[in-house]
């Protein structure tokens, strides 16, 4: 009877605990786009291309085979508890395994982790497969806080850092999660993040935009995504990484394109790709080297024309105006013939 009472007590806890996420996930509370929704109990919503590949894998694929696989489990415990407890089986069985079983449950979970790995790599393929990108940020992780910079657009790095409280009070805006100083992209447009840090390993993870890569010194890692809505997006690094860990926000404006253009430019960058240093006095002295080349042989064919004929036309010198072996005067065909012998 024991036994009986408490795996009813089981059930019955197991119910309730299933009623509260149910009550929990049906909350009249809109969910807010970037960032956490109180008593939410999915994911954020998406606002990129590869955050819905994400939250259709984990809704529509995990989801599903973790709660019948939890189902299972606890009703197999459930039914041995019921079915074979002393009272109800005094006489235990004899026999210590089972062939056709074994089989089965080894077989079973290979096929379902075949199943997921078919979704599961075309995800991490489509993270690694970046299109062509639009714009390039560089973010690095210092204990406690992210610096990010533009290296196309010549915008210098600037570090960011957690509105203090009081701040983010007056401007409504989350404590915590709000940074001074944020990111501005574009909307609709492929931006490259390029990840690393300064001291210890951090993780720049936002969830709206799926995003998650370590930030380790030493080593750029890689990651990229594509806004499809302008707004305010919220994420936290997420690696622990000293004793502010929890005070290193991060914040990204997605924005028109005209207003990132004016954000550019009171950054005193320019839409203008920079060009590498150097290159354009390196482009202009070879073309200046060229264009010294083309006139010196201009001048030879020039010269070759002028001469009378049979006569070998003067040399020009070398490029920099200095004479050259060649200058000399010609020496007749009659006394060249002696010296060949």
């Amino acid at each position: 009877m024991g036994m009986g009472t408490r795996a009813r007590a089981i059930v019955g806890g197991g119910l309730a605990a299933l009623s509260l996420a149910l009550i929990a996930g049906c909350s009249s509370e809109p969910e807010l786009v970037g960032q956490p929704t109180p008593n939410g109990l999915g994911l954020q919503p998406s606002a990129s291309p590869l955050k819905v590949e994400a939250t259709f894998f984990h809704d529509a694929i995990l989801m599903p085979i973790i709660t019948l696989i939890c189902v299972l489990v606890a009703g197999l415990l459930l039914w041995i508890v019921i079915r074979y407890n002393k009272k109800s089986n005094p006489t235990p069985a004899r026999w210590s395994h089972n062939t056709l079983i074994e089989v089965v449950w080894t077989v079973v979970p290979v096929l379902i982790l075949v199943f997921i790995s078919l979704f599961s790599f075309r995800l991490l393929f489509a993270y690694h497969d970046m299109p062509t990108p639009d714009l390039t940020v560089k973010a690095t992780g210092n204990q406690w806080n992210w610096a990010y910079e533009y290296p196309d657009q010549g915008i210098a790095e600037y570090v960011s850092n957690m509105l203090p409280e009081d701040e983010a009070r007056a401007q409504n805006v989350p404590y915590r999660l709000a940074a001074d100083e944020p990111i501005v992209v574009p909307v609709g447009k492929t931006v490259r993040v390029l990840v690393t840090a300064a001291d210890v390993i951090h993780a720049f993870a936002l969830p709206a935009f799926g995003l998650k890569v370590d930030a380790v010194p030493g080593r750029v890692n890689e990651t990229w995504f594509r806004a499809d809505r302008t707004g305010v997006f919220y994420g936290q690094c997420s690696e622990l990484c000293g004793v502010d860990h929890a005070f290193m926000p991060i914040q990204i404006n997605v924005v028109t394109q005209a207003e990132f253009e004016a954000w550019v430019a009171s950054r005193g960058g320019s839409m203008t790709p920079a060009a590498a240093p150097g290159g354009s006095a390196a482009q202009a002295a070879a073309g200046t080297e060229g264009e010294g080349a083309r006139n010196v042989a201009s001048d030879a064919t020039g010269a070759a024309a002028d001469a009378p004929a049979g006569q070998p036309p003067a040399d020009t010198g070398a490029v920099d105006g200095s004479p050259s072996a060649g200058s000399a005067p010609a020496v007749p065909d009659t006394a060249a013939a002696p010296s060949a012998q």
